[in-house]
């Protein structure tokens, strides 16, 4: 799959709109093959996940981005099913609470960050703080522009440190948004999930994609790419992130530690230690 195109380029400047959230284009099957494809991703994913945590140098930042029913949660359960959870992180950004008001707004996006060996999911993110704060006229322009500069500059910092960045924004557009909603008031299993504020947001998607369009124009770097991922297709949404994030972590070019010195005698002595219990072992009838 070609994953380059779906690649915000600083020298490149995009327009949401000329976005088509319906494609597919650099898949050849249909959804169950892609379903089937995502499987062998999962595993690939599970295998380099583990080695992430036993080699224990780098660190893995996924920022998910989208307007109400994108698919953020989604994305994370289909792309990394099956994962070791004590190497890999959900953190949420909800509505900052009065501790996190006291401090600089980048304050609770860093404590929450990857250590070595870890991979972190931001379910929203620092993103919020131009995007939220922007379209509800919650701080004037002329704090919430300053953002972007301290946002690119934050990322940095975090790369320089050893973690690798990738940030998707899940494109949907008006027409499936709807059909999402519907669904969460139809099945009661997902009431919990309709919000009745997020129709006052959705009153705002002009509004929303400018500040999209332009977050992902200014913060898009070499070091933190933004990816703009066709989302109306839940299958291939998942099935190209979970293709990034393969290779992305194929591309870290990790190790295992080297085995402890004299390992053949190790593992005689384990050995032995087996056999003498196998020889204690009572014959079955």
């Amino acid at each position: 799959m070609n994953t380059e195109k779906y690649l915000v380029r600083p020298d490149k400047p995009i327009r949401i709109s000329d976005l088509d959230p319906n494609d597919s284009s650099e898949f050849e099957g249909k959804k169950k093959a892609g379903q089937a494809a995502l499987k062998e991703l999962n595993k690939e994913i599970e295998e380099l996940q583990e080695l992430l945590y036993a080699e224990g140098k780098k660190r893995l930042l996924v920022v998910l981005q989208a307007m109400d029913t994108g698919g953020k949660d989604g994305t994370i359960r289909a792309v990394f099913e099956g994962v070791n959870p004590q190497g890999v992180r959900v953190a949420s950004f909800k509505v900052p609470t009065w501790l996190e008001l006291a401090h600089d707004y980048l304050w609770r996006i860093h404590s929450q960050t990857p250590r070595k060996g870890e991979i972190v999911i931001f379910n929203r993110s620092h993103y919020e703080d131009v995007l939220a704060v922007r379209v509800l006229n919650l701080m004037p322009e002329e704090v919430w522009s300053k953002r972007y500069q301290h946002i690119r500059e934050f990322e940095r910092l975090l790369v320089d440190e050893g973690t690798v960045v990738l940030k998707f924004y899940l494109n949907i557009d008006l027409e499936e948004q709807a059909r999402r909603f519907l669904a969460r008031l139809e099945e009661p299993s997902k009431n919990w999930k309709f919000n009745p504020g997020d129709l006052d947001d959705r009153a705002l998607w002009g509004d929303y994609m400018l500040a999209y369009e332009d977050l992902l124009n200014k913060t898009s770097t070499e070091w933190a790419p933004w990816y703009v991922i066709p989302s109306n297709k839940k299958w291939y949404r998942n099935l190209l992130i979970a293709t990034i994030v393969r290779d992305t972590l194929v591309g870290m070019k990790m190790q295992y530690p080297a085995p402890p010195a004299d390992l053949e005698q190790y593992y005689q002595r384990v050995l032995e230690m087996v056999q003498s219990y196998e020889e204690k072992e009572p014959e079955e009838e």
